[in-house]
């Protein structure tokens, strides 16, 4: 267990939860979080935090060094609905934060390396209902694009350097801890807010969008657990599909309605609708549960109720 990872992109939705998971398993001092501005005052106080832009290659060698790091975590990314309106910038993100860190492996810099891919490396043309681990790959979007090239890198930088990596393809992650960071599954994480702060709640997808998503919880003891698994269980080195519950905006609504009886809903589809309707409804993980013995613990009413619980304190 003496490893020492640096966390790219700490500040970020996943980054916040999984920076404080992985330091209660190896110590605050063994995680060195790290992003392109300072994170919050918790997690700069906790332990070493510093100042890296994931496209910079040297900072990141330099601060490996520094701290002897074994595992680097990258989750520096422009998200899917920013992406769209920025899409050089995006790809630019996206992609030479990958190479860099690869690159660095290959080097014999570090050991291991964690990156995420995404549902959205799917597209309209991919099985929606229990979308399967190797299917038909064909994204629309920008971020969805980056994401299938990264997937590439990852198997060739495994297969070519003998390169460490390994990745989960998240689907839409809810935490009540961050607020929504310009994803198209971010109307669940938003919703709890409005529900509480306002009582109603305007949606950007229609009522019967079904989407794939995940707890936090779930999320960050999936990347854990996958990172410590034995490097001979990981079969699949471009991503696994990784999946939990599948809900629609109507059904967290009827959930959300049981705790606040007066909560109210409209929907008012936006540019964000299109992206949703390319990507499946729900995703068979099941390579995953048998490599790896992947579990989720959340459903939706579980995941409700200890959203609103947390919230209200």
């Amino acid at each position: 267990m003496n490893e020492t990872i640096l966390i790219l992109g700490a500040s970020g939705q996943i980054g916040n939860e999984l920076t404080e998971k992985l330091r209660t398993i190896y110590g605050n001092q063994q995680v060195i979080a790290s992003d392109i501005r300072e994170g919050n005052a918790n997690m700069m106080e906790a332990g070493p935090f510093e100042i890296i832009d994931a496209t910079d290659k040297n900072t990141i060698l330099k601060t490996i060094k520094k701290y002897n790091v074994t595992q680097v975590y990258l989750l520096a990314a422009m998200l899917s609905a920013t992406a769209e309106k920025y899409p050089q910038k995006a790809w630019d993100l996206n992609m030479t934060s990958l190479l860099n860190v690869l690159d660095l492996a290959k080097e014999k810099h570090i050991k291991q390396v964690y990156w995420p891919s995404s549902i959205a490396v799917f597209g309209p043309t991919t099985p929606k209902e229990n979308t399967p681990q190797k299917t038909i790959m064909e994204p629309t979007t920008v971020y969805g694009i980056s994401k299938l090239s990264g997937e590439f890198w990852c198997n060739y930088y495994h297969e070519k350097y003998g390169v460490d990596v390994r990745s989960l393809r998240f689907p839409g992650i809810i935490s009540w801890k961050s607020k929504p960071g310009g994803g198209t599954t971010d109307y669940a994480v938003d919703i709890y807010f409005k529900a509480l702060e306002e009582g109603s709640f305007d949606c950007f997808l229609s009522e019967n969008t079904r989407l794939p998503m995940m707890y936090m919880d779930d999320a960050v003891n999936a990347t854990i657990q996958l990172m410590q698994a034995k490097s001979e269980d990981i079969k699949i080195r471009t991503s696994y599909n990784l999946a939990a519950i599948d809900f629609t905006p109507k059904e967290i609504f009827t959930e959300i309605k049981k705790h606040i009886p007066d909560f109210t809903i409209t929907y008012k589809p936006d540019f964000r609708q299109q992206i949703a309707d390319s990507w499946p409804s729900s995703i068979d993980d099941s390579e995953a549960r048998k490599d790896w013995n992947w579990k989720h613990q959340f459903d939706l009413s579980t995941m409700t109720k200890d959203i609103l619980t947390n919230l209200k304190k």
